[in-house]
């Protein structure tokens, strides 16, 4: 088994590759939950989602979030009501928010739901919550705190950001299921998501970090910065604000003891001494998924270079 902790769109599209890779039913994914949000009364998980569209070819193209095709009747009508618009849920994207939130108030826990879900959408791989319990992902600004999809969304990260934190992670426990998927997996990887709020959540929720560091299963981390610069989302600014370098090397300090391989993008090779100087091989190939074959090309070089390890 294939152990992947995800983000979103990142994520989403690394994961297209191992699927294309690796049969589906070896692959076990741990979302993080810590991104979601409740709009109009329903409980919505937007990297989970993210993840089940892209494996279902379903996904946006154009966004890499949300349907193809879809539309948005619902929250055009709710505008008349007074309801924001910045948060901008299609219409058959909000029918899989109805379904969780029908499910969550009839008890069901968060990881069956998801598993419910990405059996709907026909997936045979094993999708987990990082946990049950609620973590939030707040961002630390400079006129106080925000919920992490305002400062996404609303601001459009035009924020600077002093620091985070994940509301409930310390009374969290990982979800049924994820420590096995770490402890089990024949190779763990830490999809190429942002380090600070996207794995960060993940490895917040007590147990998990401590399982990753832990487990005998190679380990890997791809850089979602190349060349100095995020493919998508807030990732370079946050490494700034945060006094980190924004470098591929940067990222890969913040994984020093967690990981066995890190993933630099071949803009990047100049680097590779200096990561494997952290006590970590480095991998130099293209990480720039944009087509399905290289995201096969990718995935099918992480396993390789973790196959090789001694």
């Amino acid at each position: 088994m294939y152990t992947v902790l995800a983000g979103g769109v990142g994520a989403s599209r690394f994961l297209q590759g191992l699927a294309a890779a690796v049969p589906q039913r070896e692959i076990a994914v741990i979302s993080n939950t810590g991104d979601d949000l409740e709009f109009a009364g329903l409980h919505v998980s937007p990297d989970t989602d993210i993840v089940i569209y892209a494996l279902a070819g379903a996904v946006n193209p154009e966004t890499g979030w949300g349907l193809a095709g879809d539309t948005f009747a619902v929250v055009e009508a709710l505008e008349r009501f007074g309801y924001p618009r910045w948060f901008n849920l299609g219409d058959r994207d909000l029918a899989m928010s109805l379904h969780r939130t029908r499910l969550l108030r009839e008890g069901w826990p968060v990881h069956r739901i998801t598993a419910d879900l990405a059996r709907a959408w026909g997936l045979e791989i094993r999708l987990l919550p990082m946990s049950d319990d609620p973590v939030r992902t707040v961002i630390e600004g400079p006129e106080g705190e925000l919920p992490f999809q305002e400062y996404m969304v609303r601001l459009r990260t035009d924020v600077e950001v002093r620091g985070f934190r994940f509301a409930g992670a310390e009374a969290a426990r990982p979800a049924p299921g994820v420590l096995e998927a770490i402890r089990e997996a024949r190779a763990v990887i830490l999809a190429p998501s942002n380090p600070f709020v996207s794995i960060g959540p993940i490895l917040a929720v007590p147990g998990i970090r401590e399982a990753l560091a832990a487990t005998r299963a190679r380990r890997a981390a791809i850089s979602p910065i190349i060349a100095g610069q995020v493919v998508k989302g807030p990732a370079a600014k946050m490494l700034a604000s945060l006094g980190h370098e924004v470098s591929a090397l940067g990222v890969a300090r913040l994984y020093r003891g967690l990981i066995d391989l890190f993933v630099l993008d071949t803009a990047d090779a100049a680097l590779a001494t200096e990561v494997e100087a952290l006590g970590m091989r480095a991998l130099v190939t293209e990480t720039l998924m944009t087509t399905a074959e290289r995201k096969r090309a990718l995935a099918a070089a992480v396993l390789a270079a973790l196959e090789a390890a001694p």
